[in-house]
């Protein structure tokens, strides 16, 4: 599929997670199969553009392109200047973020708080093409159902962002209000997916090959999007190309292949963190990768009194040089994202 002039490699996308979805995590989740990485949303606000948390999420260097970066904030000519901002600091897709449902985000009257004033939403969306057509950048934008179950409006602001020139959609399948509790439906994605003629990725509860096919076939999307059930397991969306291509499930990881995974994932991330922050924010990768291994558990714990890189880096592969000891592969799915990291998707 495309997004404007770039062809994708696969329909099957990971999703951007503020706090997750940095550089070093979408490299490796492009290199494992994904065939789209949209970045951390990078806020619209131009006094925050010079701030180390901004300049680490606008740094693309050596990334794989398509360069797609999200951009959340209120203000349409704010939006429109956020998006110049990042193209000239290589961003070749610009994606909107009407999706996140988090508090700290929706209080301000970004992220899925727009869907509740449809105007404002559509002017952020026009804004932000006028001043993406002319340099030759699509914009793509990330959207819930609805504001709540009474006020599921998807599908007519669907079409009103596909007039305005949005030239692909991104449909998580819950409303704002549900957060991320209960379970994502899919006929309102179908319903979106119907009303325009621009692509249409659906999202939400997406884990497993199986889910992928459901939802594809139930949806009629033209692409799915993977955000948690990627965390501690990057090699999701290689096993899911390969499932829907063939039909035929891969073989869990063997466990040597995940231990050079994740000490390289943790050598990338020291490098764009440093040593004092990077090990810290690496602490829940970790945690993610070895939640539901024999001796997981204990080991987290131990691991979170750890506060060098390289001790880090050594106790990450003298773990897994154990658990090699005691099987070859990995156990089918055994990793699962934690519950408090569940407002993180954006």
């Amino acid at each position: 599929m495309r997004i404007g002039p770039y062809t994708l490699a696969n329909h099957v996308f990971v999703a951007p997670m503020a706090g997750v979805t940095d550089r070093p995590f979408r490299q490796l989740c492009r290199r494992l199969g994904a065939g789209h990485a949209v970045s951390e949303m990078v806020t619209s606000r131009r006094e925050l553009w010079n701030s180390l948390k901004t300049s680490r999420r606008a740094n693309h260097e050596g990334e794989p392109g398509p360069v797609a970066v999200q951009i959340a904030g209120t203000e349409a000519a704010e939006m429109a200047d956020a998006a110049a901002y990042n193209i000239d600091r290589g961003a070749q897709i610009i994606d909107i973020n009407m999706g996140c449902p988090a508090k700290k985000v929706c209080n301000k009257w970004a992220g899925s708080a727009l869907m509740q004033d449809e105007p404002l939403a559509l002017a952020i969306a026009s804004a932000v093409v006028a001043a993406c057509e002319p340099r030759g950048v699509p914009v793509t934008l990330k959207m819930r159902t609805g504001w709540d179950a009474e006020h599921r409006n998807a599908v007519r602001l669907a079409r009103a962002f596909e007039d305005a020139g949005v030239q692909l959609l991104t449909v998580h399948g819950r409303t704002r209000e549900q957060g991320y509790k209960g379970f994502a439906e899919y006929d309102t994605i179908a319903a979106v997916k119907d009303a325009v003629r621009i692509p249409v990725v659906a999202n939400g509860d997406i884990d497993s090959p199986a889910k992928a096919r459901e939802v594809l076939a139930h949806t009629g999307a033209d692409a799915v999007m993977i955000g948690r059930a990627a965390q501690g397991r990057p090699w999701i969306f290689r096993e899911v190309v390969h499932e829907l291509a063939t039909g035929e499930p891969l073989a869990p990881p063997l466990v040597a292949e995940v231990k050079r995974l994740l000490q390289d994932h943790l050598q990338d991330h020291y490098a764009l963190y440093g040593e004092f922050t990077g090990v810290r924010s690496a602490r829940k990768h970790i945690g993610w990768y070895v939640r539901g291994l024999p001796g997981g558990e204990a080991f987290r714990s131990d691991m979170n009194a750890i506060e060098e890189a390289d001790a880090q880096w050594r106790a990450v592969g003298a773990f897994f040089d154990g658990l090699e000891a005691r099987q070859d592969r990995l156990p089918a799915a055994a990793v699962q994202p934690d519950e408090h990291t569940t407002e993180q998707e954006a």
